[in-house]
């Protein structure tokens, strides 16, 4: 059986495996050509621009470079999915049956996407008002829908369980509201917002900025609400509510579904997971509980803060540091306190820039107050994030 070894495995090739593979090199020439990167996937997405791809004022084709473009120089990259993690053997094994094996490990697998965890959604997605910004594939059908609307119920939804990015499910939900009053269909139209959660937003600060775009717009929210399943032939929406159990259904002409989201298999099943499923990992040294030559970061983590790029901005020097600490049998000093940030878009060139910490506290980093709409903060979103993006985070220099 094929077997190789590496110093470093990083599982996962999106925005933590290779932010943190750049680093590693950046700072060690030792883990030059000792390091290698384990995914199977030939394009690297930019998914926060994705928000503004359904809503028509960004092109997907801006989102997207080649894997191989972004793999760092002096990290291998392994172009296979990871089917075992054995952290007992430290050695991992791929689809194909290959074993790698490890002294050290990086978890930053990212999460998987349960299309079909809403009964009838894989089979209407992309088609007769079902859209979704989360799915590569029909995010640019998420713009035909809005533009198509012709009045009507259009539904927004939240669902239960963890997600990448948690103001994400109603950004598009302002940007469709902007784009009904500009194409006169507004004023025939119900917006409508069901959230599985309790509140708008986990902040208080940005929750209350947030109600008042609601009331502004004039959009139906409602608690508590779980998508359970599309009816297409019907154009129909099941609801369950979270408490109760109780069913409802709402007619809709459009809808924008922001699916159940989930570790991946491989992580569930290995004892890397948590209870739920997550790389179970220190919080603040992101180094794993139980394996100590493990560290876990961004969305396969169970790290109690919002799965967002600019979370695993911060949580990348944690990770570089501690590992490199850790190879020189020293105590771990860097600390990462939770700092995660949702750039909130709530109309076209409008956006609240809520950035905040492990205890729900604001830690804002523009000398302004980011609880009010700034169109400089959708500027920020729009054209200065990307670049940073992909010139200083994937490169390990921010």
């Amino acid at each position: 059986m094929d077997q190789k070894e590496y110093k470093v495995v990083i599982v996962g090739g999106g925005t933590a495996g290779i932010s943190v593979a750049s680093r590693l090199v950046r700072a060690s020439k030792a883990l030059k050509d000792q390091t290698v990167i384990i995914d199977p996937a030939k394009k690297h997405y930019y998914q926060p621009l994705w928000t503004l791809v359904g809503g028509g004022a960004a092109k997907k084709e801006d989102s997207v470079r080649s894997m191989e473009s972004l793999i760092p120089k002096g990290v291998d990259w392994i172009q296979n999915a990871v089917a075992e993690v054995r952290p007992e053997e430290n050695r991992v094994v791929t689809d194909d049956g290959r074993q790698i094996k490890y002294d050290y490990l990086v978890m930053g697998a990212g999460l998987q996407i349960n299309w079909k965890g809403i009964k009838g959604l894989e089979e209407s997605l992309g088609k007769n008002g079902v859209c979704s910004n989360y799915s590569a594939e029909h995010v640019e059908y998420t713009w035909e829908a809005i533009r198509k609307f012709k009045g009507g119920n259009a539904i927004f939804t939240h669902p239960s369980t963890p997600i990448k990015c948690g103001g994400a499910p109603q950004k598009i939900m302002y940007l469709a509201d902007d784009y009904f009053r500009k194409s006169g269909v507004r004023d025939k139209s119900e917006i409508i917002f069901r959230h599985a959660g309790g509140a708008i937003f986990a902040v208080e600060k940005y929750a209350n900025a947030l109600n008042k775009v609601i009331d502004r717009k004039n959009i139906k929210v409602n608690y508590l609400k779980n998508l359970v399943e599309i009816l297409p032939d019907q154009k129909e929406a099941v609801f369950e509510h979270m408490e109760t159990k109780e069913t409802e259904v709402l007619k809709y002409d459009m809808i924008h579904v922001t699916p159940p989201m989930e570790s991946p298999d491989f992580i569930k099943n290995s004892s890397l997971a948590d209870k739920s499923g997550w790389v179970d990992v220190d919080q603040y040294t992101l180094q794993h509980k139980r394996y100590s030559n493990v560290f876990g970061i961004g969305d396969c983590s169970n790290l109690p803060t919002s799965k967002t790029g600019a979370a695993i901005r911060k949580q990348a020097p944690v990770v570089e540091k501690n590992l490199l600490m850790l190879m020189q049998e020293k105590e771990l000093e860097a600390k990462y306190n939770g700092y995660t940030s949702c750039p909130l878009v709530t109309g076209y060139n409008r956006l609240i820039m809520a950035e905040f910490d492990y205890n729900l506290e604001p830690q804002e980093s523009f000398p302004v107050d980011q609880g009010i709409e700034r169109r400089s903060m959708y500027l920020v979103k729009k054209e200065l994030l990307p670049l940073i993006y992909w010139n200083g985070m994937l490169k390990g220099v921010m």
